[in-house]
Formats: C-alpha cells, structure tokens, sequence
C-alpha cells in the first residue's frame, strides 16, 4: 500500500514516493553499480514494468473514453493489474537493497488487490479503487522510467523532477484510495467472515480477518504524516542538488 510502499523514502534514494527500485541501491553509501549483464537484464524489466503500467494507463483512458464514465474502470484493466502489481515481486530479488524492506513495500500492494479488491467483489466498482489505481499507475510509469534512463546513464531532468514532485499529490491520494477501498471492505468482509477462523478448532487459533484490517488502516496514523514530510525533505535535497550540478555546468 501506499504508506508501506514509501517507506523507500527512509533509507536515501526513495523521496519520490516509492520503493528503492530496480537499479538503485538504498543507503547512504554509494555502492558498486552492476555489471553490464546485469545492467542490461534490470534495463529490460525495467522497459517491461514501463510498458505494463503504460498499457494499464492506456486501458483506463480508453474505457473511460468508451464509457463516458470513470465508474467501474477497474474491470476495464483488472488483469493486467494483477499482472504486472504481482510480477513487482522479482524486485524481492533483483532490487539491490534490504530483501525484508523490498519484501514488505511489494506485498503491501499484492496484498491490497489480491486479499482485499480481489476478494471483495463488492469493493470493485467504488470509485476508491480508480483512486488509487490512478496513483500506483502514474507513480510507477514514473518510477520505472526513471531506473531505465539511470541505468543507461541519460536520465532527463523532467522524469527526475516528476519522480521527485508528483507524490505530493500522488500519495495522499493513493492513501486515500487504499484507506476507502479497506473501509468500503469491511462490512462484507464481516459479514462473509472472511478468511477468519473462530473457535473451536482442533489448532486451538482464531483470526479475525476484520479486525486484522481495521489495524492495518489505523497504521496509517502514525507512518503516512512521518513519510509523507521525509519525502518532502528529500525532495528538497535531490533537486537543490541539481540546481546547483546545473549552475556548475
């Protein structure tokens, strides 16, 4: 999800409101780059990704121009959605950085459309869905484009300003997104008691899936204020930093 997904931000490079990516190693120390092989195989995911969420950006104007409704979108583009959120777990072990961090920002999203917007039919055709589908999509163009350009070593100043700028509005209204499609789950979830195992059982375990959600909404409290201001400062950092490489020049 959103909040889980910037936590990136913490550890250097991930202001622009996102995971340390593909091609990009997190931390302060500045680390050996990968060799040409490798280069060559993080510039082709990183195409792919581009491509991926570009056909997803795609399929929404199109059933949106179609329809003349942004209502129930999702539909329009669920497949390659699951798709391409899904194939982000390859960055588990492509991503130069810390497995857990990587592991944790990836599942936050599959868990999101898999055990929340898949699971629920009911939350598919909310306009909180089209929210932050419009968020992750545009973030991750972004993103993606930004590690294939840094990887070949011609990355243009207006990718790097977008990577940099556009999650001022981009992840307020992810989390937003996220938060209302969770909210707008819960009653079915309760109702269906969903993936919750009560007692008695022959393990002796109960689980209590709405609740389980109810604490992944209230985490957001205390992480999205804290990220969101980091990232603020990042920005700041990295794009003064490029000002003054430009005045140099």
């Amino acid at each position: 999800m959103a909040a889980a997904a910037a936590t990136a931000a913490t550890k250097g490079n991930g202001g622009g409101g996102g995971r340390a990516g593909v091609g990009e190693a997190s931390g302060t120390r500045k680390k050996k780059g990968p060799g040409p092989v490798a280069t060559a195989y993080l510039v082709i995911y990183n195409v792919v990704m581009t491509a991926g969420w570009l056909v997803i950006a795609v399929g929404l104007v199109r059933a949106y121009l179609a329809k003349g409704s942004y209502h129930s979108l999702y539909y329009s583009i669920e497949k390659p959605l699951k798709f391409f959120q899904t194939g982000a777990l390859l960055e588990v072990r492509i991503v130069p950085s810390s497995v857990v961090l990587t592991s944790f920002q990836v599942m936050s999203r599959v868990f999101l459309i898999w055990a929340v917007t898949h699971s629920v039919k009911e939350v598919q055709s909310e306009d909180s869905v089209l929210l932050f589908v419009i968020a992750w999509t545009i973030t991750e163009i972004i993103r993606y484009s930004f590690y294939t350009f840094s990887l070949l070593n011609h990355l243009p100043y207006i990718i790097k300003w977008a990577r940099y700028t556009l999650f001022i509005v981009l992840y307020p209204m992810g989390v937003a997104g996220e938060l209302l499609t969770v909210y707008a789950a819960l009653p079915f979830v309760r109702q269906a008691g969903l993936y919750s195992i009560s007692l008695p059982n022959k393990y002796n375990f109960s689980f209590d899936y709405y609740a389980f959600l109810i604490l992944i909404m209230m985490s957001y409290i205390p992480i999205f204020p804290q990220l969101y201001f980091h990232m603020i400062h990042q920005r700041r950092k990295v794009l003064s930093r490029t000002e003054e490489y430009k005045k140099f020049e």
